[in-house]
């Protein structure tokens, strides 16, 4: 009778090692909070990145972000979404080189006898969107004025995700506004900085 080849055995109960799986492409992690309703009234920092984190806004200076004709763009965009969504106010927020960080504040649902009125004059609906929908029609809006400012050749100006942190307290709301304003000062040792990425990346022999 031909033995049989033993094959290690490891983990609890001595069970045979499991044969190598395949490499196969790594999923997007879901980044927001499993059964939060982000529509609810509260605070909410977001992060927004360009497609691969191109610098397309500008640059950094002496610690101060000069932006181009499009981060103008990203900007006035920005400051717009009030008028797009009157349950939404806006705190700190700034256009770095190659991403944007901000506060949504999203207030409570809105009185059906209230004059408010949304894009195209339409009346504001009871309830508020979703943060998705308001970090949605931001880059939306701003990815359209830059293509009507910029020939496209179809590479989005977009990352497909972003980040987002739900603000708790007082102490968050100021901790989270203290982190924008200095961020032009941290651009030198920020992650999101390319010429980071060229310092840190291993040199050959």
């Amino acid at each position: 009778m031909r033995d049989r080849a033993r094959k290690p055995n490891v983990g609890a109960g001595l069970r045979p090692a499991p044969t190598p799986a395949p490499r196969v492409r790594r999923r997007r992690r879901p980044l927001r909070l499993k059964g939060y309703d982000y529509s609810q009234a509260g605070g909410y920092f977001v992060t927004i990145c360009t497609y691969r984190r191109k610098c397309l806004f500008g640059d950094v200076a002496e610690d101060t972000v000069r932006l181009n004709e499009i981060g103008a763009i990203a900007q006035q965009t920005w400051n717009e979404l009030p008028a797009h969504y009157a349950y939404v106010s806006l705190d700190s927020f700034v256009v770095m080189p190659n991403h944007v960080h901000g506060i949504i504040i999203l207030a409570e649902e809105l009185d059906d006898s209230s004059d408010a009125v949304g894009a195209g004059l339409r009346p504001a609906p009871t309830k508020p969107h979703p943060l998705s929908e308001i970090v949605r029609a931001f880059k939306s809006f701003s990815a359209r004025a830059i293509y009507r400012r910029k020939r496209s050749d179809g590479t989005p100006v977009w990352q497909r995700n972003y980040y987002e942190h739900v603000i708790r307290d007082e102490r968050d709301l100021n901790r989270i506004r203290q982190y924008i304003v200095g961020n032009p000062a941290c651009w030198a040792e920020d992650a999101d900085n390319p010429a980071v990425w060229v310092r840190r990346a291993p040199r050959k022999p």
